[in-house]
């Protein structure tokens, strides 16, 4: 299966949207030139910005966390979703080394649940407490069968909008404008699939179990629905101790929707260099069953899902083993997964895959 259109979503068509809706929102940029909150970086597929408010450095994020929501309204367990929300604006702050201070969030909700909606908050609590951060505003909106999902509970989406700032270490946010050939590239293991790619696995899950495919044992301890809704490993706490202990990062790949190749495309942008991924992570013991449950291609595996890859870190040979002894001493899962090379092209290469990607 190589089909895009078999996940029930277009990364190309995604990624031509992203692009216009750049374009439109870089022309606002010259509105506040030389101002309080002039945007520093002007750049195209970068997943925060920088605000400047005189010596101030402030970045921004927004993200939402997809459909991963119906897994909540199928199980009936909402406090792990926190972990989601916090980890794709969070982490997308850390991309670009900004240490992420407060979080805003808007539920959009067809009627309210106190008990749901008091579940989600905590997990939002609990995410927020993880990588010291404060819940700094919010908003209920009921709008009824404008919000639909799964069951007769309450139906949910749950976006939010992360603030943070640049650390005095750095002179600059990584932009991928330092990289350069023979450095090396560290993987960091996510725990499950964050919070991309659930178009593909509820389709596989419905074809596989039928409507309640949640139920279905994974193994003799929890359900698939209970495995899927595994909350995202938030790396933020991470990257703010690598940076405050003068390591030194050259660029970060979150790896969210579109996989490794084209998230790491996104560091190499500005350089034009190419990588040699050949010591990845292998993929979740989650992700290989759904392969196999759902036929699915390596390539297609590798588009849509992180395959036990949460981020990676460029830095240069020199530097790479502060970095995995940071990671060790706070418990992440980290190892050298490849270089970078003068090739013009990403090349892939674990037990099930060997992919290529043109810059």
């Amino acid at each position: 299966m190589s089909d895009q259109n078999k996940s029930g979503l277009d990364i190309d068509l995604g990624n031509l949207c992203s692009k216009d809706a750049f374009g439109w929102a870089k022309k606002t940029f010259s509105n506040r030139s030389n101002k309080a909150g002039e945007a520093a970086l002007k750049v195209d597929g970068v997943f925060s910005n920088m605000l400047k408010f005189g010596n101030q450095r402030i970045g921004i994020a927004s993200d939402g966390i997809g459909t991963k929501i119906e897994l909540a309204e199928r199980t009936g367990i909402y406090h792990t979703l926190g972990f989601d929300l916090v980890a794709m604006v969070a982490d997308d702050l850390a991309t670009a080394g900004f240490e992420p201070t407060n979080i805003s969030n808007i539920i959009d909700v067809n009627r309210l649940d106190r008990t749901a909606i008091n579940a989600l908050m905590q997990g939002l609590n609990e995410a927020c407490n993880y990588c010291n951060m404060s819940i700094s505003g919010g908003e209920i909106a009921e709008l009824g069968d404008r919000i639909g999902g799964y069951g007769t509970g309450m139906h949910f989406n749950w976006c939010s909008t992360a603030i943070g700032i640049l650390p005095e270490q750095l002179d600059a946010p990584f932009d991928g404008t330092l990289v350069k050939e023979g450095d090396a590239i560290i993987a960091l293991k996510a725990k499950g699939f964050r919070s991309n790619g659930f178009s593909l696995i509820r389709r596989i899950m419905q074809a596989s179990f039928g409507n309640n495919w949640h139920n279905e044992a994974y193994n003799s301890q929890k359900t698939w629905g209970e495995v899927l809704l595994t909350p995202s490993l938030i790396f933020t706490p991470l990257i703010t101790k690598m940076i405050h202990s003068g390591a030194k990062i050259s660029g970060i790949a979150h790896i969210t929707g579109g996989g490794i190749i084209d998230n790491f495309q996104r560091v190499l942008k500005a350089t034009g260099l190419g990588a040699q991924l050949d010591n990845l992570f292998e993929p979740l013991e989650v992700m290989q069953q759904l392969i196999e449950l759902g036929n699915v291609a390596p390539e297609d595996a590798y588009l849509y899902w992180n395959m036990g890859n949460g981020m990676l870190l460029v830095s240069d040979q020199n530097e790479a083993q502060a970095l995995l002894n940071v990671a060790e001493q706070m418990g992440y899962e980290a190892q050298l997964a490849g270089q970078i090379t003068a090739d013009k092209k990403i090349s892939l290469k674990t037990s099930i895959a060997s992919l290529e990607g043109a810059l």
